[in-house]
C-alpha cells in the first residue's frame, strides 16, 4: 500500500460516516464527536501530506488498478495538499461554531457536512473533468440540504427567496459546466485532464469549449458580472452556513479555474487580458457594492466578491510571482473571511440582528469577539502584521512586475475602501459610544445583554484570528509553499506524468 493509493479515502471515509450518522437522532451526542474526531484527523492528514509533497512531488493513484486514461484519478500535489489542510480547518471550526449555535442541532447537520467535506476533497484531488463535475454536485447537494435546514423554524421571506435563487443558480451553472466537458469531450475524446495538457493552447476549439468550462467556474465564483447571486443569497442562511459556504464553495472553483487554466490551456498568454479586465472590475464593484450595505453579513458578502478579484488576479498573471501571490491570498482569504464571519456571527445568533443600527457598544461586553474581528478586518485590508499584508504586498509587486500598473493602482484603492468598510461595521457594533437606535433596542437585544455570548461561538472565529497573525508574522514558510504550488502550474509535466503512470 502507497501513500497515493490512500487518497481515495478523503472521499470514502467521510461518505461512510455521513452514512453511518444519517439515521441517529439530532438529540445522540455521539454523532457530533464523531463529526469533530474526522475533520480534525483529515486536518492532521492534510498537514502530514503538505510536508511530504513540500518538495514538489506529485502523487497519484488510479482508483481499481486500471492504466491511466482509464481509471478515475485521484492526484496531490502541493497545491491541493495546501487546499485539503485549509478546508480542513475551516470545516472543524465552522462545524464547531454550528454546533454550539442552532445549525449544529438541526438532526441531519452532521451527515450533510460531512457528505460536503466528502464533495470537496474529490473536488480537489481529482484529475478529470467529469468527475470534477460529479464531486462538484456531490459538494452542492448536502449545500442545498444545509441552506435550508439552517434556517429551518426561522425562515423569513428573505430567505425562503435566497435559498431558492442559490439552488436555482447553481443548477444553472452546473448545466453549463457539464456542457463545456460534453464540448472537450466531443472535441478531443477525452476528460482526463492529464491527456488534455496544453491541449486548448493548440487547438482553438478546444480553447472554446474549455471556455465555456471556466465561465461556469467564474459564475460558481462570484466573478463580475455574475456576482449578485453571493451577495443576495449568503447573508440569507444562517451565520454557521454562510462561514462555510465563503470558505468551501466559491473557493474550489478558484481551485479548478487555476488548475485548468494551467494544465487544459498551459498558461497561455493570449486570453490573460480577458482575466485583467474580468477581475479587476471585480474588486472594484465587490467593494463599491458594500458601501451602502446595512448589515454585516452583506457587507462582508459583498467584500467577499472583492477579494475573489484579487485571488484571481494571480492566475491573470501567470508568472511565478503572480500565482505563488495568487494561491497565497487565496489560502489566507479563506482564513480571514470566515474569522469575520464568525466574529459577527456570533453576534448576530447572540443578539437576534445583524443590523448596523441595532448595534454599538458591543466591544466592552465582548473583548474577545471585537479582538477577533479587528485582527481579521486589518488583515482583510492589508495591513501588518497579518497574513493579509504579505498577500497583497506580493500581489501588487507581481502585477507591477508584470507590467500592468494601471490594476495595481485599483488594487490599492480598493483595499483602502475595504479598510473604511472595515472601520464602518467596527465604528458600528463595537464602537464604545451609543446612539439614539441604540438608546432603544429590541426587547430580544436588552434580553441578550443580561447574558455574554457562550465560548463555543466565540472561540472559532478568535481562532482563525489568531491563524492569520501566525501567517503574517511566518509568511515566508507559506509563501514557499506557495512558490513549489506555482512551480507545479507553471511546469505541469510532473503532474501529467503521474496521473497518465500513477
Amino acid at each position: 500500500m502507497t501513500l497515493a493509493s490512500l487518497l481515495p479515502l478523503y472521499v470514502a471515509a467521510p461518505l461512510t460516516l455521513a452514512g453511518l450518522t444519517a439515521a441517529a437522532p439530532a438529540r445522540w451526542l455521539w454523532p457530533r464527536l464523531l463529526l469533530m474526531v474526522a475533520l480534525l484527523t483529515q486536518l492532521v492528514l492534510s498537514a502530514l501530506l503538505v510536508g511530504t509533497l513540500r518538495d514538489g512531488r506529485v502523487i497519484a493513484h488510479g482508483v481499481g488498478g486500471w492504466q491511466g486514461g482509464i481509471a478515475i484519478p485521484f492526484v496531490a500535489d502541493m497545491l491541493s495538499a495546501l487546499m485539503l489542510v485549509v478546508t480542513s480547518l475551516l470545516a472543524l471550526t465552522c462545524a464547531g461554531f454550528a454546533l454550539a449555535s442552532h445549525p449544529g442541532r438541526v438532526r441531519l447537520f452532521v451527515p450533510l457536512t460531512l457528505g460536503l467535506v466528502a464533495g470537496v476533497n474529490g473536488a480537489l484531488l481529482t484529475g478529470d473533468l467529469f468527475n470534477l463535475f460529479v464531486f462538484i454536485e456531490v459538494m452542492l447537494l448536502p449545500t442545498y440540504g444545509l441552506f435550508i435546514l439552517a434556517r429551518r423554524q426561522q425562515g423569513t421571506f428573505r430567505s425562503h427567496v435566497g435559498s431558492r435563487l442559490y439552488v436555482a443558480f447553481n443548477l444553472f451553472v452546473s448545466t453549463v459546466f457539464l456542457i463545456g466537458v460534453a464540448l472537450i469531450y466531443g472535441v478531443t475524446g477525452t476528460v482526463n485532464l492529464a491527456e488534455l495538457a496544453g491541449a486548448a493552447a493548440e487547438d482553438h476549439l478546444v480553447a472554446i469549449a474549455g471556455g465555456v468550462v471556466l465561465a461556469a467556474l467564474c459564475m460558481k465564483a462570484a466573478v463580475v458580472p455574475t456576482h449578485g447571486w453571493l451577495a443576495r443569497t449568503y447573508p440569507s442562511t444562517s451565520p454557521a452556513m454562510t462561514a462555510l459556504f465563503s470558505g468551501l464553495h466559491t473557493k474550489v472553483a478558484i481551485y479548478a479555474i487555476y488548475r485548468i487554466y494551467a494544465v487544459l490551456f498551459d498558461g497561455d498568454t493570449r486570453y490573460l487580458w480577458i482575466g485583467l479586465v474580468l477581475f479587476t472590475l471585480t474588486m472594484v464593484v465587490g467593494v463599491m457594492g458594500a458601501v451602502g450595505e446595512r448589515t454585516t453579513r452583506s457587507i462582508l458578502a459583498f467584500h467577499m466578491v472583492s477579494q475573489i478579484g484579487y485571488i484571481l488576479l494571480g492566475v491573470a498573471l501567470f508568472t511565478p510571482a503572480g500565482l505563488a501571490a495568487g494561491i497565497f491570498y487565496l489560502l489566507h482569504h479563506m482564513i480571514v473571511k470566515a474569522s469575520l464571519f464568525l466574529s459577527t456571527g456570533a453576534i448576530e445568533e447572540h443578539y437576534g440582528t445583524n443590523e448596523l443600527s441595532q448595534l454599538k457598544a458591543r466591544i466592552r461586553r465582548e473583548p474577545v469577539v471585537a479582538a477577533s474581528f479587528l485582527f481579521a478586518a486589518l488583515s482583510l485590508a492589508g495591513l501588518p502584521p497579518f497574513s493579509g499584508f504579505v498577500a497583497k504586498l506580493t500581489l501588487i509587486v507581481a502585477t507591477v512586475d508584470a507590467g500592468h500598473l494601471w490594476v495595481a493602482v485599483a488594487a490599492l484603492m480598493v483595499s483602502l475602501i475595504t479598510l473604511m468598510s472595515m472601520l464602518k461595521i467596527w465604528d458600528a457594533v463595537f464602537a464604545s459610544h451609543t446612539s439614539d437606535e441604540a438608546s432603544q433596542p429590541s426587547a430580544r437585544i436588552r434580553a441578550a445583554r443580561r447574558l455574554r455570548i457562550p465560548p463555543g461561538m466565540v472561540v472559532p472565529g478568535a481562532a482563525l484570528a489568531v491563524v492569520t497573525l501566525s501567517l503574517g508574522l511566518g509568511g515566508e514558510v507559506l509563501y514557499g509553499l506557495s512558490m513549489t504550488a506555482a512551480e507545479g502550474l507553471l511546469d505541469t509535466t510532473g503532474y501529467v506524468e503521474a496521473v497518465l503512470a500513477p
